[in-house]
């Protein structure tokens, strides 16, 4: 009995060791890159998740490109992931696009996203749905409408701002850009839009989390938010299809993206279905507001680090401003897009803050087949 026992236990512990050895060692027609792959399972997310309150390249990357130089292997959320952070190889993924490689997310952040989110099309459907956005917020767009009512947001708010004893930035700045982006996508005013903002910024809180679905888990409390915004954007929804009937098919009384959307999903053959019209609708929410706040608390932070970048952009608007006065312009009060295109500084510290902030550190492919690289990894 005890032998049988004996025999078990070897059995097991030789099954556990294979398992491990073949986790650490995963099948490849070739060489795999330096890294590891962590524990079985679990691979190496929690390190991946940490917090990092820099801006800096996340701790979990600098590490091991200092350890294992520009492409590592790793283990995320159940899946084996090669990371690049060399510039060719970077290349080659972007030129090889469909042929060798497209768009890939894990599970864990398709169910954030939604199952029908962009990002999970391909192909035609995807130029379908980034040809109707570029529709809406494409230049012309950005010149007749957009660039008019975010300056009247900003000088709104900065307004607002003015008249309190101090102002958190972050928090101020996502307020107002959420309210402008729910404004110009679903045509919601402040007071409307206050219920899907709390949603939004639940949402945000745990999106870069272990993917724990338990109460009281940052995972847990994004998932809660995603599924309050997508309620109240499904209402939204169906108000505007309701509206758009009783007004005839072809109207577009509104003037937002939700009037296009309709417009698509109650065509007699819609190509849109509703559910990726609200995935779609979620995920330009997120993007517009959650980028941009970023971006411009950091900007804030940096022009105050660096007064000299600051004194030269302020030359630059004064010089504007001047001209404007010189000039007895009819529409003295707003930036013109002539304006607009001439603030060749401005547009430098915006890329350059762009750059700093690392807001997307990284984006996701599979390959589609093998894949040498330089004649050494596969």
């Amino acid at each position: 009995m005890i032998d049988y026992a004996a025999a078990a236990l070897s059995a097991v512990a030789l099954l556990v060791l294979y398992t491990v050895h073949r986790w650490k060692n995963p099948r490849c027609n070739g060489r795999l890159p330096p890294g590891s792959m962590g524990f079985p399972l679990v691979g190496e997310t929690f390190q991946f998740f940490s917090p990092d309150a820099s801006f800096d390249i996340p701790p979990f990357i600098r590490q091991r490109l200092a350890r294992y130089g520009p492409i590592f292997k790793t283990s995320l959320v159940g899946h084996p992931v090669v990371v690049s952070a060399d510039e060719e190889l970077n290349h080659m993924v972007f030129q090889q696009e469909g042929e060798l490689f497209q768009s890939w997310y894990p599970d864990s952040f398709v169910e954030i996203l939604g199952r029908d989110n962009v990002g999970e099309q391909q192909g035609t459907m995807f130029k379908y749905l980034k040809n109707m956005v570029l529709r809406f917020f494409g230049p012309e767009s950005l010149r007749e409408s957009i660039l008019r009512d975010v300056e009247h947001a900003v000088c709104s708010s900065i307004c607002t701002w003015s008249t309190l004893p101090a102002v958190e930035l972050k928090e101020a700045v996502s307020t107002m850009v959420f309210e402008l982006s729910a404004n110009k996508l679903l045509g919601l005013e402040p007071s409307r839009s206050k219920v899907l903002r709390k949603s939004f910024f639940d949402f945000v809180r745990g999106l870069i989390s272990f993917p724990l679905y338990l109460p009281g888990t940052a995972y847990y409390a994004c998932m809660q938010g995603r599924m309050s915004a997508m309620e109240v954007l499904r209402e939204v929804l169906e108000d505007r299809k309701q509206s758009a009937q009783a007004l005839g098919g072809g109207a577009r009384p509104h003037g937002d993206f939700l009037d296009y959307v309709v417009q698509e999903i109650t065509k007699e053959k819609p190509v849109l279905t509703e559910g990726m019209a609200l995935d779609l609708m979620f995920l330009l929410l997120f993007a517009s507001f959650h980028t941009t706040s970023l971006a411009l608390t950091l900007a804030v932070k940096l022009l105050s680090d660096h007064p000299h970048v600051l004194d030269e952009l302020t030359v630059e608007h004064e010089t504007i401003l001047n001209q404007r006065q010189a000039g007895n312009e009819s529409d003295a009060d707003t930036v013109t897009w002539k304006e607009y295109k001439s603030m060749t500084f401005t547009s430098q510290v915006i890329s350059e803050t762009v750059r700093l902030a690392n807001i997307a550190p990284g984006i996701f492919r599979k390959t589609l087949k093998d894949v040498q690289f330089r004649g050494g990894y596969n």
